[in-house]
């Protein structure tokens, strides 16, 4: 039987299983058990019970710091788009392991990572199911978003709305309108917007047609001078 704190954890988790929910996991885990020392001996609580993404961001920072090197802020990015992206109890009915794959994908930084993880992934579970795939999915946007200082990423209808930060955007409009032509609406403003039009609501063409968008982004940058 569960203590009555491990039960109030996994509660928390359970609670808060889309991707990049690890501060609340964090924050959830602090009210349950107090603070403690995050780096040292008398830290309580498993390391698995506090939010992996922030955690590890968190843990990179501090190293860093001791190591002399510069840290570059990262911008807080949300993803609010209309697909159903977590681990199913029905694949991994395990909760440590459920944690642990939730970690491996909020630490991907790149498609050699994302590949990574589908391949071990696979390999101990078998056929992802799409609710997998989609969050997977999610973590490749993320990475592909942070390069180009997207703020936000949100379904509105049948479209997506990309936010970027105003004193980084880099985005070429002329280009983009030109290759996307009535697809694409541009806002300017404090926070620069670019609405990309869908035309659906089906999950996997919004994160295909998501990803192209953003890897498309890369040949469209404006010039330094």
């Amino acid at each position: 039987m569960l203590v009555e704190t491990a039960d109030k954890r996994l509660k928390a988790i359970k609670e808060f299983t889309e991707f990049g929910s690890g501060f609340k996991i964090a924050m959830r885990d602090l009210e349950i058990r107090g603070a403690g020392s995050l780096l040292g001996e008398i830290q309580s609580g498993h390391l698995e019970q506090v939010g992996y993404d922030t955690y590890c961001h968190l843990l990179d920072e501090v190293v860093k710091e001791m190591q002399g090197i510069e840290i570059e802020p990262e911008l807080d990015l949300q993803i609010e788009l209309n697909v159903t992206s977590y681990i199913p109890d029905e694949y991994i009915s395990d909760g440590s392991q459920k944690i642990e794959i939730y970690q491996n994908i909020a630490l991907c930084k790149s498609e050699i990572d994302i590949e990574n993880v589908i391949d071990e992934i696979i390999d101990r579970f078998g056929n992802m199911p799409s609710e997998l795939e989609n969050l997977l999915d999610i973590a490749r946007i993320k990475y592909l978003a942070k390069s180009y200082y997207i703020t936000k990423i949100a379904s509105k209808g049948t479209a997506v709305v990309f936010t970027f930060e105003q004193s980084k955007f880099t985005i070429d409009v002329i280009k983009l309108a030109e290759k996307y032509k009535n697809k694409i609406k541009f806002q300017p403003g404090v926070k620069p917007m670019i609405t990309l039009q869908i035309g659906t609501t089906n999950e996997r063409q919004i994160l295909n047609d998501v990803t192209m968008f953003l890897k498309d982004l890369e040949q469209l940058k404006l010039e330094k001078n």
